[in-house]
């Protein structure tokens, strides 16, 4: 982190999108003009747009929104951490576990290698989205962790429509999509010990302001926030909102299991009744989605006999 301090407070003066002059930033942070575009060499691999004009100095293609401890308000939980680079927020959450009180949390504005499910990257561009991990501590061990991860795609669903959005539907295990175009994501890292207590990292991942820049290391059709509600600035509103709702929620896991989220899951599940093909390890099964089981687990009608799966290897993709 120390090693980026001159680069944050740059992305710091340039986040109003207005131009600062090479010398202006030298002044401010007591660096030479030469060091300063050093910096912004490195910051524009961050994958921001910097302009430079002959004249003017340096501006970003638009203004952003830092996240700030005086906006991110909400103090049920521990205070979160607020990180400038990271390799990735859980990874961050996994490396200091041992010292954690349950329900701490990390943001950050930028990961270098930010990950999804099964060894997917995240894009993960500076200071344009939601890069959010909670640790909690389950004191009934790993069979109590069945069924969270849907339980906290329904928290982030919540959390996105206190900010306005809807239409929002879930796609099993716990991605979040808008009009069949995925806006965030969810991964959950977990260990224990037989007879111990589990220990969770939950990662969640939010487009909040993305451009086509992104398609092609995206793949897939996306959605930021900012194109759904027609207005920005909204990262520290939305880090509010999830941290509210997935302590609610967790609570409730905690207390509850699965069963209080099975029917809102129903309700908000994109594939229900659609012929769907799961993609478990190399085999393909294709069948009618039915919902889940009280277990999380997916059902599939198969020639009129209803299957269950469950696991981290099946991925779904609509026919």
């Amino acid at each position: 982190m120390k090693e980026h301090s001159k680069k944050l407070a740059i992305l710091q003066q340039l986040s109003d999108g207005q131009f600062h002059s090479g010398e202006d930033l030298g002044n401010c942070l007591n660096i030479s003009r030469s060091a300063i575009s050093k910096h912004i060499s490195i910051i524009q691999n961050w994958g921001l747009l910097i302009y430079k004009v002959k004249g003017k100095g340096y501006a970003l293609s638009a203004p952003i929104e830092l996240l700030s401890s005086d906006k991110i308000v909400y103090r049920k939980l521990p205070e979160p951490v607020l990180l400038g680079v990271v390799d990735s927020t859980n990874q961050y959450l996994l490396n200091e576990m041992e010292g954690l009180e349950s329900g701490q949390s990390c943001f950050a504005e930028y990961q270098t290698s930010g990950r999804g499910r099964r060894g997917r990257s995240w894009v993960s561009p500076f200071g344009s989205n939601i890069y959010f991990s909670l640790y909690w501590k389950l004191e009934n061990g790993l069979a109590a962790t069945m069924g969270l991860s849907l339980a906290v795609g329904i928290a982030v669903v919540n959390a996105l429509e206190q900010l306005g959005c809807s239409n929002l539907k879930l796609k099993w295990p716990n991605d979040i999509y808008w009009n069949n175009k995925k806006l965030a994501g969810v991964l959950i890292e977990l260990s224990a010990q037989s007879g111990g207590a589990a220990h969770i990292v939950i990662g969640v991942g939010i487009n909040v302001e993305l451009d086509d820049r992104f398609n092609v290391e995206i793949g897939q059709p996306w959605i930021d926030l900012k194109s759904i509600l027609g207005k920005g600035n909204q990262r520290n509103k939305l880090a509010n909102e999830l941290l509210s709702s997935l302590h609610e929620t967790m609570l409730s896991f905690e207390n509850n299991g699965l069963s209080p989220f099975i029917e809102r899951w129903k309700a908000l599940d994109n594939y229900i009744e659609q012929r769907i093909t799961l993609q478990l390890g190399a085999t393909n099964i294709e069948g009618i989605c039915k919902g889940i089981d009280a277990q999380g687990a997916i059902l599939l009608d198969i020639n009129g006999q209803q299957h269950s799966f469950v696991g981290g290897e099946i991925s779904i993709q609509k026919d």
